[in-house]
């Protein structure tokens, strides 16, 4: 593995929406161009079973050749797909967001350039109090129970461990490796290793983009991380 002034955009996709792949050529580009260097980027496709074919993936490969797409066939999670991105890197820092690039241009280079400062092994975007103005009910209240539940039961650096935007030098990767959960609380058991390891950190306010597209929540994975928040209260 080895530095330089690159850094490592890593990215997990799984059913992503119509035109995906524009969103992620635009947003690459354009922040190449505002850091004026040379980004790498790792997409991990998480057993996708739609709107993941060779034409999106030539066409981001013709736009950013240097990509590295990973694909398997079946869906694992999302914890499971950015390990295996993580793997793949030879350029830190790392950055990893969702897909869609969901968080403002600004925000991200606001994470970015904390991470590049050498000050700290990791960065945590934060989301402040407008992510939910225009978040769906259900997600809202989700989100909302998840923080007071986290701040309640474990000291933590921040209590939105689940903001989908986080960055990291070597040493984060090496602690960010030994996660074990496959879906979405693998950023809480992060966030929990992080201050057990004694990894320096810093958290920064980000903002969403307008016009996001939420996800639905699926209850059965929440069923099945109500179970993976008891094993990261017992992590050690």
């Amino acid at each position: 593995m080895k530095n330089n002034s690159n850094f490592t955009i890593v990215l997990p996709c799984y059913n992503p929406i119509l035109g995906w792949e524009k969103t992620v050529i635009h947003a690459v580009e354009e922040l190449q161009q505002k850091l004026a260097i040379t980004i790498d980027l790792i997409i991990v496709n998480d057993g996708s079973t739609q709107n993941v074919t060779s034409k999106e993936v030539n066409a981001l490969k013709s736009a950013i050749p240097q990509i590295n797409f990973v694909s398997y066939e079946e869906n694992k999670g999302k914890g499971y797909a950015l390990r295996e991105g993580v793997k793949q890197v030879k350029n830190f820092p790392i950055v990893y967001t969702d897909i869609d690039f969901p968080y403002t241009t600004v925000s991200f280079i606001g994470v970015y350039e904390e991470i590049i400062s050498g000050k700290y092994d990791a960065v945590l975007g934060k989301r402040d109090h407008s992510y939910y103005q225009n978040t769906p009910f259900v997600r809202k209240i989700i989100s909302k129970t998840l923080r007071g539940s986290f701040k309640y039961f474990l000291s933590l650096p921040t209590d939105d461990t689940q903001c989908g935007i986080k960055a990291f030098n070597e040493n984060g990767a090496n602690v960010f490796l030994t996660t074990e959960i496959k879906r979405f609380l693998f950023d809480l058991e992060f966030v929990k290793l992080i201050s057990k390891r004694k990894l320096t950190y810093k958290t920064v306010l980000v903002n969403l983009k307008p016009n996001i597209v939420f996800s639905s929540v699926n209850p059965k994975i929440l069923a099945k991380e109500s179970l993976n928040f008891v094993k990261v209260l017992f992590r050690k």
